[in-house]
């Protein structure tokens, strides 16, 4: 049994971190909201905007429970409600320099709830790397920017097709829980990618121009996402997401236009986290047993 003390202050962390975690989201959206003319937008910008933030943050539900999927193939059984209300309140965490805090704010709130350290440990480590495989796939992409024979559709085919080759792969050499967690990130991901897809369409002039590199766009998102994922010490890859988004795709879109387009999608997921965050405080979970 953990010492009553023990429990208290993991439990502090956990909230800690958490409280953190919105002081700088709210640094951030000042930041970003700096760094463009948010004026120059009329209402109906304003109200797409927020229906991408809210999409986005509903999204956030695949990564909780693909964590979930993680934890039951360690051997740990939580309640949905449980999963979702945790993942949600250290997400925000992410924001904090460093890249770390949201994997310690769940290992805390984890620990206190009393479940095994070092299961719990290990979910953060799969969870990276479940991730990470999974959103190497979408370069697949982006390769009809660098290979000329290789078109949108049949890009997108093979990646479907990779996508489906890897869910089987981790189906046979893992277990059906680290299958289901790809697939949900598979779909967050590209849900993430469709929102900054739909920015960059609303910003451009050129809109319609955009649907004809829909999805090179879409892969090249989660690309510069998943550098800004692993790269340490970047809070929620704030930097090198935008740096390698602007270095792919500034030879297909207006460079004004992305710009702009890259700061909106960052306000728009910031948006979205806290959505997510919102919506897990009013979740009441029952406690793992």
């Amino acid at each position: 049994m953990m010492p009553e003390s023990l429990k208290r202050l993991l439990r502090l962390a956990g909230s800690t971190l958490g409280a953190i975690g919105v002081v700088f989201v709210a640094i951030k959206l000042v930041e970003y909201g700096n760094q463009i003319e948010l004026s120059k937008f009329g209402a109906g910008m304003y109200l797409s905007l927020f229906g991408l933030a809210v999409v986005y943050g509903a999204a956030g539900l695949l990564l909780a429970f693909a964590w979930r999927d993680l934890l039951n193939h360690l051997g740990i059984s939580v309640d949905a409600n449980w999963a979702v209300r945790t993942y949600g309140l250290s997400q925000l965490a992410k924001y904090i320099p460093g890249n770390v805090f949201q994997f310690a704010g769940r290992q805390a709130i984890g620990m206190t709830a009393g479940l095994p350290a070092w299961p719990l440990a290990k979910s953060a480590l799969w969870e990276l790397g479940a991730m990470s495989v999974t959103g190497s796939l979408f370069a697949i992409m982006v390769l009809p920017l660098f290979v000329g024979e290789i078109t949108g559709s049949l890009a997108l085919i093979i990646f479907l097709i990779s996508v489906l080759v890897c869910v089987c792969v981790a189906y046979r050499l893992f277990s059906p829980w680290v299958a289901r967690a790809v697939s949900r990130y598979a779909v967050f991901l590209a849900i993430s990618g469709i929102v900054f897809a739909v920015v960059l369409y609303l910003v451009a002039p050129s809109g319609p121009a955009i649907t004809s590199v829909f999805t090179v766009i879409c892969g090249a998102y989660v690309v510069a996402w998943l550098a800004g994922l692993l790269t340490p010490g970047a809070p929620a890859g704030a930097g090198v997401r935008e740096l390698v988004l602007y270095a792919i795709l500034h030879s297909v879109v207006g460079k004004a236009d992305l710009l702009t387009a890259i700061v909106l999608g960052r306000i728009v997921t910031v948006f979205g986290d806290v959505v997510f965050y919102l919506l897990a405080v009013c979740i009441r979970p029952r406690l793992p047993q």
